[in-house]
């Protein structure tokens, strides 16, 4: 895949957050119908110096950036929709990089933590098997997560959203026009997305913590959280390798169980969704100095 095309983002809260090499954007549709947006530049040191080009390193910075980056649109989006006074600033301050700390702190805690007490309970497996059976449950639980969150109506419409932004994603990097009627018949399905690297973070943890034998609870609990970091900077490759091969045949069959794992975080949204995704993504092209494409859908 072309280097150029390195543009994700989330679904917030009515909107969607667009991220490109130097900037982010977030477009929400607010209570009268227009659509605001808030536009942020990225940490160039995170991005675009050396940091960025050590493997497995580079991941563990991104991802806690994106993390905060997130939060902090999420908290912007819920007050643009809700119809409050926007706030100079509000992607600025500890509240987002707090509020992040405290969910990466939950998830450790019941993706991580939790499995392998639940395995610690049954000391008389063997090692090998206790371990696989611990990569299991963390596998489960997280489907059953998002499974879970996923029949909240208000979440659902974030999971269209979410749609929204890898239609829009699939169609510009297939050169179409970014106008709803090209961008709506592309798929909800994008290799680059969160959920796949979930995915990949449940896998990889599988392999990195198999083999490491049955030490006691205190040093196999510590032992996961010493870990975190080193299995999402390699889940972070994955992805990175993913998004680069993303035309080779071996490499599409490998990443179908994320691809179909992805229905359940994206719903197909409505025309106005697909709207607001365009929105924000046109914001970060013109920031970053790109062109649009605008122009005529085909049919």
């Amino acid at each position: 895949m072309s280097e150029e095309f390195n543009y994700g983002g989330q679904a917030v809260i009515e909107g969607v957050m667009m991220r490109g090499s130097q900037c982010v954007a977030v477009a929400v549709r607010n209570p009268a119908g227009a659509i605001d947006v808030k536009v942020e530049p990225l940490n160039p040191v995170l991005y675009r110096s050396a940091l960025a080009r050590i493997p497995v390193l580079r991941g563990l910075t991104v991802l806690w950036d994106a993390l905060g980056l997130g939060m902090k649109a999420l908290l912007w989006s819920a007050e643009v929709s809700a119809g409050d006074e926007l706030e100079e600033g509000a992607f600025e301050g500890p509240l987002g990089w707090g509020t992040a700390a405290v969910s990466l702190t939950i998830g450790v805690l019941l993706f991580m933590v939790f499995p392998s007490l639940v395995v610690g309970v049954f000391p008389e497996l063997p090692s090998l098997a206790g371990n696989l059976i611990e990569g299991v449950i963390r596998i489960v639980l997280m489907l059953g997560y998002i499974w879970a969150v996923g029949r909240i109506p208000d979440i659902q419409r974030v999971y269209a959203y979410h749609g929204a932004e890898h239609k829009t994603i699939n169609a510009y990097e297939d050169g179409a026009p970014l106008v709803v009627e090209a961008v709506r018949p592309y798929t909800t399905a994008h290799p680059r997305c969160g959920t796949a690297f979930l995915l990949n973070v449940a896998v990889i943890s599988l392999l990195v913590l198999a083999p490491l034998g049955r030490p006691s609870l205190l040093i196999r609990v510590l032992s996961r959280i010493a870990l975190v970091p080193l299995i999402a900077g390699l889940s972070y490759e994955v992805i990175r390798f993913s998004a680069r091969h993303g035309n080779s045949p071996w490499l599409r069959w490998l990443i179908r169980p994320s691809l179909a794992l992805q229905r359940l975080t994206t719903r197909e949204p409505d025309d106005g969704m697909v709207e607001v995704a365009i929105e924000a993504l046109k914001v970060v092209l013109k920031e970053e100095g790109r062109p649009v494409p605008l122009g005529e859908a085909a049919g």
